[in-house]
């Protein structure tokens, strides 16, 4: 009777791999823990934002510096990244070539690096009407919780390039395969804190 396979929507990480399944579910598991300690960091900065919102001190607050069409268009970028990051698993499975794979990968690497010069462009912005973190509460927790998303996302585009390096040098093992999955992870993970970032940070300051 055959052991159980580890398997994962767009990634097989045993069977022709070298992988042992044990070592696979222990990785995953130990970066899914990494994944839910992030997650407790952006929500207490979430609550730092929430308790700070009325605190401006006179000094620019949110109706005046939020743009709502570049955030808009920051939010359609990283959500496409996530796109084609997906396709990017998909033919990881099905390209034996790898083609597809690097083409999709450098794709989305293009888009986290689009999203981060949007968001550089409007925090020069900020900083040239005078909203910088030392002038409020409000823009110190602001600071403290959109930027900390952007070097994750700065981190993620390093951690393409070096994927790209491991497709590169070592083809598409088990190893490789196992990272993919885990950047993947993180990558979702991203979109979905921009999204409340988005909808709590962006709409209810322009909105509300």
């Amino acid at each position: 009777m055959s052991s159980p396979q580890l398997r994962h929507v767009g990634l097989n990480l045993v069977g022709a791999d070298a992988l042992e399944p044990g070592e696979a579910e222990t990785d995953l598991y130990g970066f899914w823990i990494f994944l839910m300690s992030d997650a407790v960091l952006f929500a207490l900065l979430f609550a730092i934002y929430g308790t700070q919102l009325a605190a401006t001190a006179n000094a620019p607050g949110p109706e005046a510096e939020f743009k709502l069409g570049s955030a808009f268009v920051e939010t359609l970028i990283l959500l496409t990244s996530s796109l084609t990051f997906g396709l990017a698993a998909i033919a990881m499975k099905y390209d034996h070539t790898r083609k597809g794979l690097v083409v999709l990968l450098c794709v989305t690497l293009a888009l986290g690096l689009g999203f981060l010069a949007l968001e550089v462009q409007d925090f020069a912005t900020m900083f040239a009407h005078g909203a910088t973190p030392d002038r409020s509460g409000f823009l110190s927790a602001f600071f403290a919780l959109v930027p900390t998303h952007g070097l994750h996302v700065t981190a993620g585009c390093i951690w393409i390039v070096v994927m790209l390096a491991q497709i590169a040098a070592f083809g598409l093992d088990a190893r490789v395969k196992l990272n993919l999955l885990k950047l993947g992870l993180f990558w979702h993970l991203l979109d979905i804190v921009w999204i409340a970032i988005f909808s709590v940070v962006y709409l209810q300051g322009t909105l509300g």
